[in-house]
């Protein structure tokens, strides 16, 4: 009886402590003004939950995969969320941003360069190159060189990428808070000044542009039916990922989705700000979330322990890499330190907290409205790009040529 019982609550329970981790990250970083960010107090509750408190005869061990949130979910969430986030910008924003890609790729050259330097020096060859790619990229980049370093019989480092992956997030969320902040500062500084104008409307722009062929009367726009829009394009870039594959041109299927994005919200077949429109937006990203946090049951205290100073030490000099890196080239690439240091920094953990530290951020730092839609137009699409050329394009091609290193 107590079993079936179990059985029939485990997921509504699941379900409210991923809401509750949630919520307390939310609440941490607005009493704290985004000086703690939430994704950094939710990660911490996730590890805590994970690696030390004994409630698993009450809390199911997979609650994420119970509360709905397992990695078929996740595979949705990311299409659909980046088709969205094109839906954000358009397709001349997207391409003026090549320095912040620029930006991005420099720093990780920087990472590189101080850790296959100094770090060889302190520690093992194998050591090394099992740590950077995770340090530069997210849990595909970590997951590559794990399995890389089982198939070679280096069984003592196997956990370290992973220790990696977990171990550099939980420092880089507080630590591009703290420079996005600065910049958000500065931004809403030179807007005051007259020195930066405030971004057209979405209403302004939607009335210079004919009206969308694709419209249709009111009664038909239902949140079905956005939904619908934004699964077509999503399949669209998935299948054109798939396509550009067979014929050896391996461009990643999360940066296609959100140019296909960006593409149909110009062409005026997805409208702005798609799945706000739906009012599913937090929903899926509450859940992409919680299944990345979900990752931390992959490692505990006792294997972190092993690796830990590997860890800090490597770490430190890939963060050095990046700050040098950025330091030296902000002013030629038009930025500011804080800008580009961000931006280097977004290696660390990528879509989707790229999105939610930069727009939490520019929510509290903003005193209005005006100001918040001048910090996301300045900042977000910055970030976004930046995430995607380090995380989900640089670290998976470092991992695939460190593992022919091992």
């Amino acid at each position: 009886m107590m079993s079936a019982i179990k059985a029939a609550i485990d997921p509504t329970i699941s379900f409210a402590v991923v809401m509750l981790f949630i919520m307390i990250g939310e609440w941490v970083s607005s009493a704290t003004n985004a000086y703690v960010p939430s994704v950094f107090v939710t990660a911490v509750l996730f590890a805590v939950c994970y690696w030390t408190i004994d409630f698993w005869k009450i809390i199911p061990r997979d609650l994420v995969a119970k509360a709905s949130f397992g990695p078929d979910f996740a595979n949705i969430c990311i299409s659909l969320l980046l088709v969205h986030l094109g839906t954000l910008m358009n397709l001349k924003e997207l391409i003026q941003q090549w320095k912040a890609v620029c930006i991005s790729l420099l720093g990780v050259a920087g990472t590189m360069i101080l850790t296959l330097t100094i770090g060889t020096k302190i520690f093992d060859w194998h050591t090394v190159i099992a740590a950077v790619p995770p340090l530069t990229g997210g849990l595909v980049s970590a997951l590559l060189m794990t399995n890389g370093l089982k198939a070679a019989g280096i069984t003592s480092l196997v956990a370290l990428p992973i220790a990696m992956f977990v171990m550099h997030s939980v420092v880089g969320y507080p630590l591009t808070a703290w420079m996005l902040k600065r910049e958000g500062r500065r931004v809403v500084g030179e807007y005051h000044k007259g020195n930066i104008k405030a971004p057209v409307s979405v209403e302004e722009a939607n009335k210079a542009n004919k009206k969308s062929k694709f419209t249709l009367p009111k009664q038909y726009h239902t949140a079905a039916f956005i939904l619908f829009k934004v699964g077509i394009v999503a399949l669209l870039a998935n299948l054109f990922s798939v396509f550009l594959k067979l014929i050896h041109f391996d461009l990643n299927a999360n940066v296609i989705c959100l140019i296909f994005g960006v593409i149909a919200h110009q062409m005026g077949f997805l409208e702005d700000s798609a799945l706000n429109k739906a009012n599913v937006f937090q929903w899926l990203m509450y859940g992409l979330l919680a299944y990345i946090f979900s990752q931390l049951s992959i490692t505990t205290p006792e294997i972190i322990g092993k690796v830990f100073v590997q860890i800090v030490v490597l770490m430190l000099l890939g963060i050095l890499g990046m700050f040098i890196a950025s330091a030296l080239l902000a002013k030629p690439f038009g930025m500011s330190p804080e800008m580009a240091f961000a931006c280097s920094l977004t290696a660390l953990f990528g879509f989707p907290a790229d999105y939610i530290l930069t727009t939490e951020i520019c929510h509290n730092v903003a005193k209005d409205k005006d100001e918040e839609a001048v910090l996301v137009d300045q900042i977000l699409p910055k970030m976004l790009v930046g995430g995607f050329a380090t995380v989900s394009v640089a670290s998976v091609i470092i991992a695939s040529v460190f593992l022919k290193l091992i």
